[in-house]
């Protein structure tokens, strides 16, 4: 113990002394245990934590301790660690998702303790009971996000290109609007993997008036906003709708806030070809 603390002491000594932490303004240090095995994941780690001139990593593969050095008004220890999780290394306060642990080299698949990650998680989720029971029906952060897609998709409905160039710009804007520290644990994840994908399609969409570019990029679009919906707490019933003829007979799908089909990828053409695939609570 006394010589981990001597580890741990040092390597702050020389951590602090790096011209990333010197750039880091409201500095703040805090040590973490994160799981893993080697100098690759000392590499990949790191990279995951790091963003220029507001937090800054330091793992030591001997300890499983990282130094965590972070502008304390622009990122938090939880971000950052959740950061890591996401690219496959468990830590004290974030389990990896088991398809990123599944995707690390064979020399970097560490020996998991999913039960003490789960308890931690489990005496959390009891402290703040009450605020999770208030929290349920309130809602999310990305509200703006699902507000402005339907939008969007209610003016390829009617088949007006301009309005729904316009409708992209206002999704788009949410996009970059979304505060990441406000977000749920299994919201953040969802949200990491779909954030920049939704950004080029929603600009591809505001950037065009062509009604058929707009519709094929809403194809992706509308997958992506659909993995968003399954990992959050929706405060009204979504409907997953899908067109089977759309592109060739390849089929697309879409969400709706109301269960009657209008197909936002033919319009008043075919206004009703489709079907609801599932309803989301």
């Amino acid at each position: 113990m006394k010589l981990i603390t001597k580890i741990i002491i040092a390597t702050l000594a020389v951590f602090t002394s790096t011209n990333g932490v010197a750039q880091i303004k409201n500095a703040k240090t805090e040590t973490v245990k994160i799981y893993g095995n080697c100098e690759m994941c000392k590499s990949t780690i790191e990279k995951a934590g790091n963003v220029k001139k507001v937090a800054k990593v330091l793992w030591n593969k001997d300890t499983k301790v990282a130094t965590l050095a972070f502008d304390s008004k622009k990122t938090t220890e939880d971000q950052i660690l959740k950061r890591i999780a996401l690219a496959g290394y468990d830590n004290d306060k974030c389990f990896a998702p088991d398809d990123a642990y599944a995707k690390l080299p064979d020399c970097c698949k560490y020996q998991r303790n999913k039960k003490s990650i789960v308890k931690t998680d489990t005496a959390n989720k009891e402290t703040h009971h009450h605020a999770v029971i208030s929290e349920t029906k309130a809602a999310t952060p990305l509200k703006s996000i699902f507000d402005n897609y339907f939008s969007l998709k209610d003016a390829l409905v009617k088949t007006d290109a301009n309005v729904a160039s316009n409708k992209a710009k206002d999704l788009l804007t949410s996009i970059n609007s979304v505060k990441m520290e406000a977000l749920k644990m299994d919201e953040h994840m969802a949200w990491m993997k779909v954030m920049k994908d939704l950004t080029t399609e929603a600009e591809q969409i505001s950037l065009t008036k062509d009604i058929k570019k707009q519709r094929m990029a809403f194809t992706s679009l509308s997958t992506h906003i659909y993995e968003l919906a399954k990992a959050s707490k929706q405060p009204e019933i979504i409907y997953y709708q899908h067109c089977p003829m759309y592109n060739d007979g390849k089929g697309a799908d879409w969400l709706s806030k109301e269960s009657t089909i209008k197909n936002p990828y033919y319009g008043s053409q075919m206004m009703t070809c489709g079907s609801t695939m599932e309803t989301i609570k």
